[in-house]
């Protein structure tokens, strides 16, 4: 009976939905876009909420907001992927990063059978390893070591065909030595997908939240890593190729780093406060490409059982490449392969000239036994 009453006024509800989600997220952006710009990282809480936690996603750029398939793993990248071919999928996620540090999600998918609502729970996860704890004078206390965790319940909505809404809900948990924080944190997203197109538009909004208890006693919030993207992805309708753009940080326009230790200062746009130097064409592109993530996925076989992937993200590239020293940061690639009923993946990401990040994933459906 529940279901029944749910479902019909989801119906009725559908068109008001849909043009006040449009509205509302209209006018959310135009207002946070004209914040100042700062540095991309390093002045929020929990940041480890804007790490890609999908293997798949690593290999293509640490980005994908654009696919919706059966590939659970995209939840945490738009809770407007999750669809009924995700009903009963389950997925470990895991990764290797530096310095023995690891993060990785698991979560499962159950699909509404009487309304149109898939919805997702489960945990993201983050440790950052041991540390060695010492006094003032510098006298060694032992270890102590730090994590983040997110408790993460999504649901997504089939408005039509073609369009759906999503979103998540994550309630974090942060620890650091004698030092603990909860917060919220609630992304947004929706996503048009027209398959006889091959064409998919998505706009997600993530992190937004605040922080319920703070680290020290002095009782200070720090803003959570938000970010406001905007994708597109097209299937190649002779070859069995889907390429990406997608956009991220569109919420400010300069997103590049000012080194004081450069001689030479850039001004980028009016957000600097310097009011010096000059702003090249060069500059400007830069900045523009900054905000961009681009992939390619190959799809081969008859059931697309084995995939070849690749991305490329400028603003790691422009953030953690060392000048005159060639790199490959911003690069990543990988593979998926379908074996017996279980998915696997593997993703590779070149962050840096000191290191790489190997991640790993497993999906199946408990139907397809």
């Amino acid at each position: 009976m529940a279901d029944f009453v749910l479902s019909n006024l989801l119906k009725a509800l559908n068109l008001k939905m849909i043009k006040n989600f449009c509205i509302t997220a209209c006018c959310f952006l135009l207002g946070i876009i004209s914040t100042s710009a700062q540095v991309v990282g390093g002045r929020n809480s929990y940041d480890f909420l804007s790490l890609s936690f999908s293997a798949r996603a690593t290999a293509l750029g640490g980005n994908l907001i654009t696919v919706r398939d059966n590939d659970l793993g995209l939840v945490l990248q738009n809770p407007a992927a999750l669809n009924q071919e995700m009903h009963h999928s389950a997925t470990i996620q895991q990764s290797v990063y530096f310095s023995g540090i690891t993060f990785g999600h698991a979560g499962y998918a159950y699909h509404l059978k009487k309304i149109p609502l898939t919805v997702h729970a489960g945990i993201q996860y983050i440790s950052y390893g041991k540390f060695q704890r010492t006094n003032s004078i510098g006298e060694e206390q032992g270890d102590f070591k730090a994590s983040d965790n997110a408790l993460v319940a999504s649901v997504s909505y089939r408005a039509t065909e073609r369009l759906s809404f999503g979103s998540s809900q994550k309630i974090v948990l942060s620890g650091i030595e004698g030092y603990n924080s909860i917060g919220w944190a609630s992304d947004w997203a929706a996503m048009y997908a027209d398959t006889a197109k091959r064409l998919t538009f998505s706009l997600v909004l993530k992190n937004i939240g605040t922080q319920f208890t703070t680290y020290g006693k002095d009782g200070k919030r720090y803003p959570l890593p938000f970010d406001a993207q905007f994708g597109m992805s097209h299937r190649l309708k002779y070859l069995p190729l889907r390429f990406s753009i997608i956009g991220h940080h569109l919420h400010r326009w300069n997103i590049r780093y000012d080194d004081p230790a450069l001689e030479t200062e850039t001004v980028i746009g009016p957000d600097n406060n310097s009011g010096n130097g000059k702003v090249t064409f060069g500059d400007v592109v830069d900045n523009v490409f900054r905000h961009l993530t681009f992939n390619f996925e190959l799809l081969l076989g008859k059931k697309e059982a084995f995939r070849i992937r690749a991305g490329y993200d400028r603003l790691r590239q422009g953030e953690m490449g060392v000048s005159g020293l060639r790199s490959l940061a911003g690069f990543s690639a990988g593979f998926g392969i379908k074996i017996y009923k279980f998915n696997i993946d593997y993703g590779f990401s070149s962050q840096h000239l000191g290191g790489t990040m190997h991640h790993f994933g497993i999906s199946t459906r408990m139907t397809d036994f």
